[in-house]
Order: structure tokens, then sequence, then C-alpha cells
């Protein structure tokens, strides 16, 4: 455990270097990925025999070849989350040296490191707000699993995703439900990538593109959907966001949460590796079903039923009190 961050080092390098998107037509010669991808050979021979005991390469000689879970690293497969680790070596890594500050004072490890919150550093740079898009889009849609499928959409013509970045989760929700309309709500350096989302999913005419403040208003609709959006924030700022959607939404307007739901008990689960990463990065945190359903009431909602599915995330859906 105590060396676990050469692990993710390594990780990152290979997720930057794109070697496992180079390895996706066939195994190499140590020497010739070296050249294909600008490394030095001997300095990435030795990353790889230290990955492969790690099930992400197979050696035979010299020669390097992926496995499947080295494909995850590879930009294409459906699976890839090359975005994400290339987003955690930028934003996350550095910042958790200072977790033990977090530990003294609860204030996020990001922000002493940044000098700033988390997010506005983050939005600063147009850059970092793209790839921070393609890394969630990837988490969140692997880690999701299936409740899109298994969940029966509440009745309601208008579906706002509410923090929704590039509309890829309404782009699901709405490609089989020709008679709902949609609203990608988020802040203006975030949404602007969803018109090229809705263009290749021919969704752009039932689909407004909105840019806003969540903490300030947001618009009006039937159902509002928000995936791994809370769990970034405390239980005030989360209140500000469900009050606000209070606010705007009509008689009988439903609430969908994609998130995780922390189980009792000891056991390894994700939620709580993920809370540690809300903790140190913008002191949000991971809510067990007891906490949802106290926070959801606080906003003005009643939570209704948890549905999970086959991923780690699950459905929590709430109708306005």
């Amino acid at each position: 455990m105590l060396t676990g961050f050469q692990l993710s080092q390594a990780i990152f390098a290979i997720a930057e270097l794109d070697v496992a998107t180079v390895l996706l037509s066939g195994p190499r010669q140590v020497d010739e990925l070296a050249a294909d991808v600008d490394a030095d050979a001997d300095t990435l021979g030795r990353i790889v025999r230290y990955l492969a005991q790690h099930g992400i390469f197979r050696t035979s000689g010299s020669t390097v070849e992926l496995t499947d879970l080295g494909r995850t690293l590879a930009d294409g497969p459906a699976d890839s989350l090359r975005a994400v680790a290339r987003y955690f070596h930028q934003t996350h890594y550095a910042p958790f040296g200072s977790l033990l500050d977090t530990a003294r004072t609860g204030e996020p490890a990001a922000t002493t490191f940044f000098g700033k919150p988390f997010f506005d550093w983050v939005n600063e740079n147009p850059t970092m707000a793209d790839l921070q898009n393609d890394a969630m889009a990837g988490f969140t849609q692997n880690a999701r699993g299936d409740p899109l499928q298994i969940l029966d959409l509440p009745q309601g013509r208008t579906v706002a995703d509410i923090g929704g970045a590039d509309g890829t989760l309404l782009v699901e929700l709405l490609a089989e439900r020709p008679e709902r309309r949609g609203i990608v709500f988020d802040l203006p350096s975030t949404v602007s990538a969803a018109g090229p989302t809705l263009q290749a999913a021919k969704l752009e005419g039932r689909v407004e593109v909105v840019a806003g403040d969540f903490f300030e208003e947001v618009p009006t609709a039937d159902i509002y959907v928000m995936s791994a959006i809370l769990h970034d924030w405390n239980n005030a700022s989360s209140l500000r966001i469900l009050r606000n959607v209070a606010k705007a939404a009509p008689e009988n307007a439903r609430v969908i949460l994609f998130e995780m739901v922390v189980p009792e008990g000891d056991a390894p689960h994700p939620t709580k590796m993920i809370d540690i990463t809300m903790m140190g990065m913008l002191g949000g945190r991971e809510r067990s079903e007891t906490e949802w359903r106290r926070l959801l009431a606080e906003g003005g909602f009643t939570l209704q039923r948890v549905v999970t599915g086959s991923g780690s995330y699950s459905a929590l859906e709430a109708i306005l009190v």
C-alpha cells in the first residue's frame, strides 16, 4: 500500500504516452514501441515489466502486448479510462500530498494546493475543462452500469440534466424516447461542449443548451436529472442546489440522482474510496441511503425508490413535496 503512488504514476505515464492505443494494433517490440511514443526504450521496458505483474501488459522477451485490462488505457474502447488517468495525473495526484492538512483542518487538499477551489481552477483553463468533461463522461458511463436501462423514466415531457456537461447522459436518456425534450444545463465553460454531442446524436432539435449556475437558479422541467453532481458538494451546498430545483419545478416534478450509495459495514466498496477523493478535492462526500433520504427531504423532495443495477451507481428517484 505504501508504494501505491508508484503504481499510479506508472499508469499515468503509460496513459500520457498513449502506449496502449499504439498496442491496439498488435504486439510490438519495446524498442519499436518506445520510438512510436517518443520514450526511452530501457525506461519504458522497465515500466512495462512492472505493470505486467499488475495485469496491464503481457510480455515475452522484448515483445509487449495488451491485456483486456490494459485496453482500458487506450483511446477507442467503450470502457476506456485513459482520459480518467490523464485527468487524475494532472489534477488529483499532487493535491493529495496535502491530505494530512485536510485531516487537521477539514479544508480540501486541492484548495490548499491550488490556492482556490478546485472547480474554479479547472474552469480558468479551457483545456483542463475539456479533459474533465472527457474523464467524467468515461468514468460515470463505465461505473454507472445499467440503471438507465432498468429505470422507468417518470412521466413528463421535459428532462433537464443539471450539471449535464457535454450532454452525454441526456443523449442516452432521450435516444429511445422521441416524445421527450431535453435541457442540458451547466456552466458556460462546460456546457459549450454539448453542441457537438447533440449534433452527433441528431438531437439538437429536441434539446436546449442552457448556460448558468445551479447555485443561482435552474430552468423549469418536469424531470431533473443529476449524475454525480451532489457528491461533489457538502450538505449545505447540496441543499442550495436542491432548493433551487424545487423553486423552479412544477407540481409533482421528479428528481433522479445517479449517485453512489455507501453501504453499511466494513466490506470493500468503491464509494469508500471515492468519498476520500471528494473530501480531498472538493469537500464533497458520498452518502448512505439514510443520508440521501435526509438530504432530499431538507431540499424539498421525498425519496421514493432506489434502483441499483450492475454498476457502482444507483438511481435515486424523488418527488417534489
